[in-house]
């Protein structure tokens, strides 16, 4: 039986001392919060949106960086074996639209309990409010760690690094690990806020916040070249624009814009070809042929975008829409199919569902999770430049490194 000392207590900590424990391992987690799972806590909004249910295949289309570097771990440990660890454990879960999977209860606690259970049946030994200081290595090798408060040296046989990234610092991602890997060679790929809030340059934005938009298509611009392109929802904020496509836009394309502003073109009906939206325009126009333009478009839009289609078009909003021409409607149209914003830069870590960047996945053997540069030390989660979009498979990251991390360990 070996001493597996693992650090941090998030998604990929648990998981790995659960799978080190299942190996048959003396295991003891250390946690400098004073409960396990905080930022697990948070996510989806307090539900949890704890994977994907996609098939595994297409598990990897969704992941943004070094998707080949997780085949080993994806399929060592899959979104299939998650459920059945929490459902085991009394977590049952249910499957939403574009395949998010949630505890039934909407609860994250109810996960971050269901873990523990687990944890507890292997008996691993959980330290909270014990902050590493990072670690100890004896001939070329991981031997253990060093603790903060007191100094003290905790030996070990093994080291699982499961520290998190910078996103949500108030949960403890403080970038430790990055610095604890550091130590011993290890290269940190350049880091960045990902599945974040845009800010936007127009101030028009502030006059929409709040506003949540269903089925549209978002492009993200540089020139004319087209960096980002999705279907689903976005949401108008005081800053700028939010929402699950734009959150996983802001993975894609964050590299571009720290060197320079982006365009954001918002297709409000993407189901409607021009001549489509043309003819509709039309029958509306012609049901409320004696209404004022700016009260024209009331079954096409939310009532809160109207004026701003309304101002954008540059058509009187006192016209009785039996006198607007073809050649407006066209721009009512343009407007409606490519209304543009300027995407001047990303909210920061406060806001942050995920880092970008981590420790270079060339150090580190996939088929393990072990360091290629320290022997004994094991890497896992978001400290690793791995990263997907939005609906779970972030998560779905952490818990897939972590178990094979736990379970590699000889």
């Amino acid at each position: 039986m070996s001493q597996v000392v693992v650090i941090g207590g998030g998604a990929a900590g648990m998981m790995a001392a659960i799978a080190a424990g299942r190996a048959g391992h003396q295991v003891s987690l250390y946690e400098k919060n004073e409960k396990l799972g905080k930022k697990i806590f948070i996510t989806g909004k307090g539900r949890c949106n704890l994977t994907n249910g996609c098939d595994t295949e297409d598990f990897f289309g969704n992941v943004v960086r070094n998707a080949k570097f997780l085949y080993s771990s994806v399929y060592s440990f899959t979104n299939q074996d998650i459920i059945k660890l929490l459902e085991e454990n009394g977590c049952p879960v249910k499957t939403e639209r574009g395949n998010r999977v949630f505890p039934v209860s909407d609860k994250s606690s109810d996960v971050i309990r269901a873990l523990a259970e687990e944890m507890k049946k292997q008996k691993v030994a959980v330290h909270l409010q014990e902050e590493a200081a990072g670690i100890v290595a004896k001939n070329g090798r991981a031997s253990g760690i060093l603790l903060k408060k007191s100094g003290k040296t905790v030996a070990a046989d093994a080291v699982v690094l499961a520290t998190g990234g910078l996103s949500y610092p108030s949960t403890g991602s403080t970038g430790d690990g990055y610095r604890f890997a550091e130590a011993f060679g290890h290269t940190t790929a350049a880091l960045s806020p990902a599945l974040v809030p845009f800010e936007v340059k127009e101030p028009v934005v502030k006059e929409l916040m709040g506003l949540s938009l269903r089925n549209i298509q978002v492009k993200v611009l540089k020139g004319p070249k087209v960096l980002y392109e999705e279907f689903g929802e976005m949401l108008f904020t005081h800053f700028g624009v939010s929402g699950p496509v734009l959150l996983s836009a802001s993975s894609y394309v964050a590299g571009h814009l720290k060197k320079e502003p982006l365009t954001l073109s918002i297709d409000l009906k993407p189901a409607l070809s021009e001549e489509q939206l043309d003819a509709r325009i039309l029958r509306d126009f012609e049901e409320l042929k004696n209404k004022q333009y700016k009260n024209a478009l009331v079954h096409l839009l939310p009532a809160r975008l109207m004026p701003v289609i309304v101002e954008r078009s540059g058509i009187l909003p006192e016209k009785k829409v039996n006198e607007i021409t073809r050649e407006e409607r066209r721009r009512i149209i343009r407007e409606m199919k490519d209304f543009r914003l300027t995407l001047t830069g990303l909210r920061d870590y406060k806001e942050a569902i995920i880092t970008q960047g981590g420790i270079s996945v060339k150090e580190v053997n996939p088929s393990t999770m072990e360091s290629k540069l320290l022997p004994g030390l094991y890497l896992a989660g978001e400290l690793l430049d791995v990263d997907g979009v939005t609906g779970g498979f972030n998560l779905q990251i952490a818990w897939s490194t972590g178990y094979l991390a736990g379970s590699s360990i000889p």
